[in-house]
């Protein structure tokens, strides 16, 4: 068993200090320079450890002050020395119980700011449309749809078009992961594939588990369903807490588990393969199934495709849900999902959901596979997110005030930006709509309101001057907003 990482190890210790009352609410706590030099760590090791009894609830940061235990901090007896499954839960304060889920309508009224006119998209969830060949998946779009000789009323149903469930299990075979395409279920974007592998293994009132934060589409998918989410720790590199995840299931019952472990929206991680295995393991040993969005899978910035939850799949628990959105065109929504032993359900679920998905777009997908250039495209696409990763960080950090945090994705095109104190980031959002600028608040990546100072913003489109000046008008309004 991998040994447990320093930082968490510190945290694991203040934790424990404040629970036993060595440390009460209220009090400072050591700067990061003091703590780091007390016990021989380095400064990166402090700061994780902080940010992690931050996102647990258990300290908070105050602007020019530091970090001080929070009021609602944990106490009580001292724990026995052996940890078990309760301690481990007691560790997560903020995480103990499910809840229901209430964000579309602020998720609806961020979005529908994106589409104003002359606005900056710094929010947007989508990437930059111009850097996809949508014409040309388009023309053999059009072309297909002038010869109607060529399609049979029967290649709408599902599972979906022969010829595009071949293409999609080549490029899992280029990737080395073997899938069978009587596996694959085309549905109507992601989106459609997550709702139906959620339906397909849970109910109305059942508990899923999450990340947190985590991307909004799986919170909505919990939220329609009449679900309850369970957040569950989420480390900004290593992905969700396999531990505090198993820790939990010890004291409610929780029926799946969604998770994005490549490039997560928001945090931009790519889960290390053994800590993907060890979800699995999990999974297999409560026989819980495990939903994995793999949306941006392809948008890796590294030499190899990263592996997903799939390649450790052995008892068909990983229903995995993809789509062509946020890779090659987002204009005909073209998504599938890989659900394993869920698979009859699911294709069941799609024909009483949607019945079809359209075959045009479908044929016009696999025709472009089929010419060799999507990878091209990929690489190209890769290269210029990466470029612009490092420009947005850059400016972030030379722009926004002192205390600022950024993440650094290794794939993608998002990223997520703490920023000092307490500062609102819902008032930060009102503030830069009114100058033309949309940010994403942190509220919305999350069933409950732990990320009311953080942003997401999107580097996908080239760097202008514009992102410039909007990104040194967000730093003086976050400068206005922490003073």
């Amino acid at each position: 068993m991998a040994a447990t990482p320093l930082y968490k190890q510190f945290a694991d210790q203040l934790a424990a200090s404040i629970r036993d009352g060595v440390l009460r609410p209220g009090e400072r706590i050591a700067s990061v320079r003091i703590a780091s030099q007390q016990h021989k760590l380095s400064v990166t090791t402090v700061v994780r450890a902080y940010e992690l009894l931050e996102s647990r609830g258990i300290i908070e940061s105050q602007p020019q002050s530091g970090y001080f235990v929070r009021e609602q901090a944990p106490s009580g007896d001292k724990p026995p020395a052996r940890r078990n499954a309760r301690d481990a839960h007691d560790d997560h304060p903020a995480y103990q119980q499910s809840t229901e889920v209430d964000v579309s309508r602020l998720v609806l009224a961020t979005l529908k700011t994106i589409q104003q006119d002359g606005t900056v998209p710094l929010g947007s969830p989508y990437p930059n449309p111009a850097l996809f060949p949508s014409q040309r998946v388009a023309q053999y779009a059009g072309k297909i749809m002038r010869d109607a000789s060529q399609s049979s009323v029967f290649d709408d149903l599902p599972p979906g078009h022969p010829d595009l469930l071949r293409q999609i299990a080549r490029r899992y075979l280029e990737n080395g992961l073997k899938v069978d395409p009587e596996e694959i279920v085309v549905t109507v974007g992601a989106t459609e594939a997550i709702n139906l592998c959620l339906q397909a293994v849970a109910r109305p009132g059942d508990t899923i588990a999450v990340e947190t934060p985590t991307f909004y589409a799986m919170l909505h998918a919990i939220e329609r369903l009449g679900m309850r989410a369970l957040e569950i720790p989420t480390d900004p590199q290593r992905g969700i807490d396999v531990g505090a995840l198993e820790a939990l299931m010890q004291t409610q019952p929780v029926a799946a588990c969604m998770v994005m472990p490549n490039f997560q929206n928001p945090l931009g991680f790519q889960m290390p393969d053994s800590e993907k295995e060890k979800l699995v393991r999990l999974a297999e040993r409560h026989r819980m199934p495990l939903i994995e969005n793999a949306v941006y899978s392809e948008l890796y910035y590294g030499n190899a495709h990263p592996s997903s939850l799939k390649n450790y799949d052995r008892e068909g628990l990983v229903l995995h849900c993809s789509s062509f959105s946020k890779s090659l065109t987002s204009a005909y929504r073209i998504g599938w999902a890989m659900p394993g032993r869920y698979r009859a359900q699911v294709e069941k679920l799609k024909f009483l959901n949607t019945l079809t998905t359209p075959t045009a777009p479908q044929r016009a997908i696999a025709e472009y596979l089929t010419q060799g250039g999507y990878e091209r495209h990929l690489r190209r696409v890769r290269r210029a997110f990466a470029q612009q990763r490092d420009l947005m960080r850059h400016f972030v950090l030379r722009f926004f005030p002192e205390g600022t945090q950024v993440s650094k994705p290794e794939g993608g095109y998002v990223l997520w930006v703490e920023l000092p104190g307490k500062v609102d980031a819902m008032e930060l959002y009102r503030r830069c709509l009114a100058l033309g600028i949309t940010v994403a608040p942190g509220r919305i990546f999350a069933a409950t309101n732990r990320y009311g100072h953080f942003i997401r913003l999107n580097y996908s489109y080239p760097w202008s001057r514009e992102t410039e000046q909007a990104l040194k008008l967000v730093g003086k309004l976050v400068q206005e907003l922490s003073a």
